[in-house]
């Protein structure tokens, strides 16, 4: 925590002293406390409507991105909701098409798709400027948004960002698998990050998604970036956030590895480390204001 001493657990809440310290912070974001929230609905001209909850408050505020197949319920954005209302900053968590409670079929999603309802709300629901914090497949949908929407987005944090993953795993594939793939239409990769145990990818989904490539070249951002990774990640090898961190022009980026960090990053150090590192940043975005 920037300017800050973190000292010690004093009857569950964690202690914060020194300037620009934020103070107490709940420990509800580490238990998986889930505060009640209702949902809300955003109608758009012949799309679905996305179901998101937000919390009004302080600039910067806060935007989840949760990753393939996930929804706003996760512990992460749960947890980032109740850290943002003790800090009395704003926060938005939504689904994507879809996904969770927002309406659209699933299957019919794509990279492009997924993209526009992340501009969308960002430029429909989001006030003022944001810290983008993205979830696997989200650590790509935050990056591609902070392309292009430069003036909105303020910082990110990546979080077993999976920039470029579906296209450059299928890939990576020998050629006979590749081909039996393609023929079938569908690509099952085994997963433990859902119930299923596989991820079913389409052949048009990873055509689409070609086209929101970022890895190839310079990525124009510029803002500051923090990328964590689990060693130990099984889904999204770690050395893809090595390869953001290359890329971005931004000359202030951090890379965390995690020893023993697994894809989800959602045990209990996972989340706190994620949440100091956001408070951290905001500690760095108001003191620059």
């Amino acid at each position: 925590m920037a300017a800050a001493v973190l000292t010690h657990w004093r009857r569950g809440l964690f202690q914060a002293v020194g300037n620009g310290a934020h103070g107490l912070l709940s420990p509800a974001f580490l238990q998986g406390v889930r505060q009640k929230s209702s949902i809300q609905y955003i109608s758009r001209p012949d799309l679905p409507k996305l179901a998101y909850q937000r919390i009004k408050g302080k600039s910067p505020g806060v935007v989840f991105l949760p990753g393939y197949g996930s929804s706003m319920a996760g512990e992460k954005a749960v947890a980032l909701q109740d850290f943002c209302k003790s800090l009395g900053h704003s926060y938005l968590r939504f689904d994507y098409t879809g996904h969770g409670a927002s309406e659209g079929t699933f299957s019919e999603g794509t990279i492009g798709t997924w993209k526009k309802d992340v501009l969308f709300m960002l430029d429909e629901v989001a006030e003022g400027p944001q810290i983008l914090v993205g979830s696997s497949m989200g650590g790509w949908l935050m990056l591609l948004a902070a392309i292009a929407r430069p003036e909105k987005t303020k910082a990110l944090v990546g979080i077993s960002t999976a920039a470029d993953h579906f296209v450059t795993a299928f890939k990576s594939l020998p050629l006979e698998a590749r081909k039996e793939f393609e023929e079938k239409g569908m690509w099952t990769v085994p997963t433990k990050s859902n119930e299923e145990g596989i991820y079913s990818v389409s052949m048009d989904f990873l055509k689409e998604a070609e086209n929101h490539c970022i890895l190839q070249s310079p990525i124009p951002i510029t803002c500051p970036v923090r990328l964590i990774h689990g060693l130990k990640d099984e889904d999204v090898p770690w050395h893809i956030s090595m390869q953001v961190a290359e890329r971005v022009l931004s000359t202030d980026v951090d890379i965390i590895l995690r020893r023993h960090g697994q894809h989800r990053m959602a045990e209990k150090d996972d989340i706190k480390l994620m949440v100091y590192t956001i408070d951290d940043l905001i500690d760095k975005l108001t003191t620059l204001v």
